[in-house]
């Protein structure tokens, strides 16, 4: 008789945003008549810029001929997206990485998922609370996080580092001695972040236990403020103790066409034992590699033309996460975020919690947004709200949020 992984049983309920869709579409079949506007996934909602759409274009039309017809992608992916990549967000910012420390994905959720395969059973991960899902769920799934107490909402064998209010969202090193560090900057789902020097403290912290940060970085290119590292390898020592995970999904409105990449250093070891070529076994054993097309668009994303073009989307999302903030503060909302990242993040009203303003929100305001305890036990009381909408269906929602 088959068995099957049993850790899976552990997951409590579905994922976040399956059980708020779940919810909003049972509401919108009940209200057929109410207009929706959807501020919680953070799915992006601007077109392509045109110099990625003239890249796959003319990539399409390479695949239609025998002569520049591709097949399966190199293993790591694509040597002129590689070079770009190291060109570009490497280089640029006085990073020594190289191109075969860049292994090129569908996106970063899913090397944020995978990531952890490397790793050995009983390590003990440590992540920020509140905290994007999948960081823990694919901790669960690989037997690695031990009980949940539906009670407190938390796992035994999980260190949760408390961001709240009155640490301003910011991490502090756990009292417990983690083997992996989970650390997403700019964070999602709180849209804040720390200092470079701040960084620095986490890369000599982790190189000082033998722990391995995985550094999410999926959200860069909103840094707006001065000292914020876009990359962790700003930081001196980082390539011994981290492994960086970036996203074309935010910065380029590629979430409906997938692509993304992970760095492991060449001197990332667990004694004599390389993790880039670990990384690259499992990477060529379980991947076949992101399309030749996506893979040109992505190398769009770093022309001259490209480059000019996102900076207007990044804007464009960034002045929706202000005209949210600035309305809902003089609403009279404790608000937090929208400066360095496309989220914000505020405190639910009359001490209702995260769900109870979900569907407060929902029912009266026919807005959606994400309840901050998805995100974590420390998440109560709080809730997320997205700046990937229309400018319109952002000053609308505004608007209707104003009037409760």
């Amino acid at each position: 008789m088959y068995k099957i992984n049993d850790n899976y049983q552990k997951l409590p309920g579905s994922y976040l945003f399956s059980t708020i869709a779940k919810k909003v579409n049972a509401y919108s079949a009940a209200n057929p008549d109410k207009k929706i506007i959807r501020l919680g996934i953070g799915d992006v909602t601007q077109p392509l810029a045109p110099a990625i759409i003239e890249a796959m274009h003319k990539a399409v039309d390479e695949m239609g001929a025998a002569e520049t017809f591709r097949g399966y992608a190199p293993d790591l992916g694509y040597e002129f997206l590689r070079n770009a990549i190291v060109k570009n967000d490497y280089q640029a910012r006085g990073c020594d990485i190289a191109a075969d420390e860049i292994f090129v994905s569908d996106g970063a959720k899913s090397d944020s998922g995978n990531i952890q395969e490397i790793f050995a059973e009983n390590n003990r991960i440590a992540v920020c609370d509140p905290v994007y899902p999948v960081y823990v769920d694919s901790n669960v799934m690989a037997g690695r996080t031990g009980t949940y107490d539906p009670k407190t909402e938390m796992w035994s064998d999980v260190i949760y580092m408390p961001c709240t209010m009155e640490n301003n969202f910011v991490p502090e090193f756990p009292k417990e001695t983690p083997d992996l560090i989970y650390l997403c900057l700019p964070n999602n789902p709180t849209g804040t972040t720390i200092t470079k020097d701040q960084l620095q403290g986490w890369v000599d912290y982790a190189n000082k236990a033998g722990a391995v940060i995985i550094y999410d970085a999926a959200y860069e290119a909103y840094i707006s403020e001065e000292n914020v590292a876009h990359s962790i390898y700003e930081c001196e020592g980082a390539k011994t103790c981290a492994i960086e995970l970036k996203s074309f999904s935010k910065n380029a409105g590629f979430t409906g066409v997938r692509l993304g990449y992970t760095v492991v250093p060449k001197e990332l070891k667990c004694g004599e034992v390389s993790l880039n070529a670990m990384w690259a076994r499992r990477h060529g054993t379980k991947f076949n590699g992101a399309p030749y097309i996506v893979q040109r668009a992505g190398e769009a994303v770093y022309s001259d033309a490209g480059k000019e073009q996102l900076k207007e989307q990044v804007a464009y999302y960034m002045k929706n996460a202000a005209t949210i903030k600035d309305g809902l503060m003089k609403a009279g909302y404790m608000v937090f975020g929208g400066v360095n990242a496309p989220y914000i993040w505020l405190k639910t009203p009359d001490q209702m919690t995260s769900w109870e303003f979900f569907d407060y929100l929902l029912e009266n305001a026919n807005v959606v947004g994400t309840p901050g305890s998805g995100f974590g036990p420390s998440g109560e009381g709080y809730f997320r709200l997205t700046a990937f909408g229309s400018y319109e269906n952002t000053l609308a929602a505004l608007e209707r949020i104003q009037k409760l």
